[in-house]
């Protein structure tokens, strides 16, 4: 069955937060269907509203979804950014993140994606980890169990990974979950980099 991944985008998120793990679902599906099977995964940017955003840097997406009206997801994403203090501002953005969280079955956060799971609700009472650099941040926005020296954390419904190139090695520890180690290792192979099931390396 095809898992639907929804990665949700905004001003000012680090592209490699949102493109790593889109590339890691896109391999895994291509490998997939090279083997004769369905595509493993479907793979939709969305942002509030569906506007336009522009990542740090000035990279402009176009053509997004509407966040609002997504629905169902298997995967959800949520990229960081360098901008931490005004993503959380954004009563749009917190608002099209809790309508994705509350029904996806699997919630991901990339780098300082924690925080915004954390500023509304999501990491109460739940292990997480973001960027080395700010996991005390993140102790002190209420994350009690935040975790140092970690690739990913996995607490069942919620996934959160370390920063930046961290969130290829958790998105390929989802392919892992979803579709079995060996088929992890393969795409990580397909992306010529190099991957262990053990989240602490």
């Amino acid at each position: 069955m095809t898992a639907r991944i929804g990665i949700l985008v905004f001003d000012g998120f680090d592209i490699i937060d949102a493109g790593g793990p889109y590339e890691v679902f896109l391999t895994a599906s291509r490998l997939a269907e090279r083997d004769g099977l369905e595509p493993a995964f479907t793979v939709e940017l969305v942002s509030p509203g569906g506007r336009d955003v522009v990542a740090y840097g000035g990279m402009t997406l176009t053509a997004l979804s509407d966040a609002d009206e997504a629905r169902d997801y298997d995967v959800v994403v949520v990229p960081g950014t360098i901008d931490i203090d005004s993503a959380l501002g954004e009563t749009r953005l917190g608002s099209s993140l809790r309508t994705l969280v509350s029904e996806a079955a699997l919630t991901t956060s990339v780098c300082t994606g924690a925080f915004l799971l954390a500023h509304h609700g999501f990491l109460d009472g739940v292990p997480a980890t973001t960027h080395w650099e700010d996991v005390d941040a993140l102790r002190a926005a209420g994350v009690a169990d935040a975790r140092d020296g970690v690739r990913w954390v996995d607490d069942g419904g919620v996934v959160t990974s370390g920063g930046l190139t961290s969130g290829m090695h958790m998105a390929l520890h989802i392919v892992a979950r979803l579709l079995g180690e060996p088929m992890a290792h393969r795409t990580a192979r397909q992306l010529d980099m190099d991957w262990s099931a053990d989240a602490a390396r």
